[in-house]
């Protein structure tokens, strides 16, 4: 589970519920099923219209991987790569290949698997290439479903209002009931506002980090491949993937009190 996310989620809303309390405002006033229809329904809507059905069907794991996503351990990663570098060196590549049992990652196994193949260098680097321009492009996919659903909101917000004003204005019986039905009314667009800017934008902006440190990772075990099948050092290789890192990671406060200084 995800602290971050939900906690981020579970403030927002209470930020905003907690503000409108603080004026004198009701909760019962805050919930208008009408109004969460039009802009709910309508959001959903026009975001299925400008999406595939596969895209539509993996918005399910896409917010299981927002809330529950478990990242891969970039120090993790970096003590594989040495370990393995080091079997290498002891044992020959070849070696490597009764150790792809227990590599669970399926990015690093493909990598030592090429390389155990006696694949040429530059065409293993290559592959890994392609697969992580091919990760990068799935993953902005589904980022960009829900910032769609962030531009289609207060739209769909807006729309609502004007239709519960055309509503009120319609019937003005009563003129007393006219200043409450326009309040109804723009709850509309608080719910397309409010929904844009504490969900679906956030999300959006949460599955993009969550790609660009899975593709920093990636690259980490690329980079950890190529300088194993080169034959380098496990301890220089160690080096070169450290420098990955940000200097809290890998306990360099040199960069820190530089910028302190500054």
């Amino acid at each position: 589970m995800d602290i971050t996310a939900i906690g981020g989620l579970f403030l927002g809303l209470i930020s905003l519920i907690g503000g409108f309390l603080l004026e004198g405002g009701h909760v019962g006033a805050l919930f208008q099923p009408s109004a969460a229809i039009i802009v709910f329904g309508g959001t959903i809507g026009a975001t299925i219209i400008s999406s595939s059905l596969q895209e539509v069907l993996s918005i399910p794991k896409l917010l299981k991987v927002a809330f529950f996503s478990k990242q891969p351990d970039a120090v993790a990663t970096i003590e594989t790569m040495v370990s393995l570098a080091d079997d290498a060196r002891k044992e020959g590549l070849l070696h490597l290949e009764t150790r792809l049992e227990e590599i669970d990652d399926p990015f690093i196994r493909k990598g030592i698997q090429l390389v155990v193949d006696g694949t040429d260098p530059e065409m293993v680097k290559n592959v890994l290439e392609t697969e992580l321009y091919t990760i990068e492009a799935r993953h902005h996919v589904g980022s960009a479903i829900f910032e769609t659903a962030g531009g289609y909101a207060p739209t769909m917000g807006i729309i609502g209002t004007v239709m519960g004003l055309i509503h009120v204005l319609g019937s003005m019986e009563d003129p007393n009931q006219l200043a409450p039905a326009i309040a109804v009314a723009f709850m509309a667009t608080l719910y397309g506002v409010g929904s844009a800017n504490v969900l679906w934008i956030p999300l959006s902006a949460k599955l993009q980090n969550l790609s660009k440190n899975e593709v920093l990772i990636r690259e980490l075990a690329m980079e950890g491949i190529v300088s194993l099948q080169a034959g380098y050092n496990p301890v220089l290789i160690r080096e070169r993937l450290t420098a990955f890192l940000a200097p809290a990671s890998r306990g360099d406060n040199t960069e820190m009190e530089s910028e302190e200084e500054s």
